[in-house]
């Protein structure tokens, strides 16, 4: 059993003795400690909280805790019922609440659940922010209401309407252009809340033929939720069966999209955010153009450089952040990006909100596949081919990791070096990123090339330096 308690929210398997795995007990716990520093931060009493959730059959259950726990601390809450992570992040401000819980492991196997936190913008909540509410739950700070000020509870079902609604506002989204393409697509869900949304958001833009697979929102995933090539074999094959043009899969909670081609072969998920990106760029006014208003992006450090190059064709500066969405979003605020995310399938556009959103995702890469006006594959082949290779080295306990990092620095100095997570170090178009584990004495390192040969030794280079320097230090220890 695990229980994993970050700054970003609490995550853990379900079952087992309290403190080891997500019980009962701990989801009170967690749930109370957010709700006490939501109406510390609040500074009063009328406090209202929205809540919504995956489709994981632990959902209900956890669900009845957190809204129970809520209730007994004195604070309202909608419930928003079977919703996706970004449905929730737009629901928050819409409804003027003062903080948002998303009940969802996300791409986690279906024994995983977690409370993932918002503040009332809507947004995961920070680093500083995270820490408090982790302290407020391990002195067990929190008070609880008497009988006559307990929280009210109200179910709202609207919000997958909402969502699609204020999608179908952008003046990025082309639904005439979509219609006319008369697209035939297959759909993966995975059996959670995409199965729901996602129909009717494509129905909405205008897609002729929708074919389902995996779309009954029970929580029995098929295959493993993380939208890798290697889970996405039955959709692969039935694209091609269906004589589809496009493939769409998300995970559990709709924050990550992965596209298979006509062809049955991956767009890539580290593609999806640089074809949607393209075309936001592309969608500039001209009077933005010319105001010198630079169409600005954002994605993390072990995210592609195709991002960068595109950025760079269209006059735009691109930022590599910390990994970790609150980091990217804080870069994206920092830049005045218009678009950002990360390389896992993750969209980011902050004219809809600052947070991943598939759905949003889904509607600009339709719009872009409309215009371009020929197929899947031959618009991945328009974009810059870079291969990333994702390796690791496991260390023993007593092994200095920052010692290491440091000396691959300056083993590294006449090379452009980024310090802000990790190390990553540029080799003209190529990079390798070395990231240290947060929960185990593990080096994860990520290199980039034209060439997935080339990639591949890379990564093998900075790993055989890893445990050269490794030696050393024992000989001196």
């Amino acid at each position: 059993m695990t229980l994993i308690k970050s700054i970003s929210g609490i995550r853990g398997t379900i079952g087992g003795k309290p403190g080891e795995g997500l019980s009962p007990l701990d989801i009170v716990k967690f749930t109370s400690a957010f709700g006490t520093w939501i109406k510390k931060r609040a500074n009063n009493n009328n406090v209202k909280i929205v809540v919504g959730r995956d489709a994981r059959i632990s959902g209900e259950m956890v669900n009845n805790i957190v809204l129970g726990s809520l209730q007994g601390l004195g604070i309202d809450v909608i419930d928003i019922g079977l919703s996706t992570t970004p449905t929730v992040e737009i629901a928050v401000p819409e409804e003027n609440a003062n903080g948002g819980i998303i009940l969802t492991a996300s791409h986690n196997p279906k024994q995983w659940n977690a409370l993932k936190l918002l503040n009332e913008k809507g947004e995961f909540i920070s680093e500083t922010d995270g820490a408090e509410v982790l302290e407020i739950a391990e002195n067990e700070s929190y008070l609880f209401a008497d009988v006559n000020s307990l929280g009210k509870i109200t179910k709202n079902d609207t919000y997958f309407q909402k969502h699609i609604d204020k999608i179908l506002a952008l003046s990025l989204i082309d639904v005439p252009a979509i219609k006319a393409a008369k697209f035939k697509v297959v759909i993966d869900c995975v059996n959670s809340t995409g199965g729901i949304v996602l129909p009717i958001l494509l129905e909405a833009l205008g897609v002729k033929e929708v074919v389902k697979l995996y779309c009954d929102p029970t929580g029995e995933f098929p295959h493993n939720p993380e939208p890798l090539p290697e889970n996405l074999r039955d959709i692969s094959k039935a694209v091609v069966k269906e004589k589809a043009h496009l493939g769409i899969v998300v995970d559990p909670d709709v924050d990550r999209l992965a596209l298979v081609c006509e062809d049955g072969e991956m767009f890539g998920e580290e593609y999806t955010l640089v074809a949607v990106a393209e075309y936001v760029l592309n969608k500039r006014t001209p009077a933005e153009k010319a105001s010198g208003k630079k169409g600005n992006t954002v994605s993390n450090l072990s995210s592609t450089r195709a991002l960068r190059d595109v950025t760079e064709k269209h006059g735009g500066q691109y930022k590599a952040s910390a990994v970790g969405e609150v980091n990217v979003v804080n870069m994206m605020k920092e830049t005045n990006a218009i678009i950002g995310g990360e390389g896992n399938g993750g969209v980011i556009l902050p004219e809809l909100h600052y947070g991943r959103d598939a759905l949003v995702g889904i509607a600009i890469f339709l719009s872009h596949l409309a215009k371009y006006g020929k197929t899947c594959s031959m618009l991945r082949s328009t974009y810059p081919n870079y291969h990333i290779s994702k390796n690791k080295i496991e260390l023993t306990p007593e092994i200095n990791v920052d010692r290491i990092l440091e000396d691959i620095k300056v083993k590294y100095e006449k090379q452009p070096i980024n310090s802000v997570d990790g190390v990553k170090i540029e080799f003209d178009k190529e990079w390798v990123h070395l990231r240290k584990s947060n929960t185990e004495p593990i080096i994860r390192i990520y290199s980039e090339s034209e060439s997935e040969t080339t990639a591949d030794n890379l990564a093998k280079k900075i790993m055989a330096d890893i445990r050269e320097l490794i030696k050393m230090q024992q000989i001196t220890a």
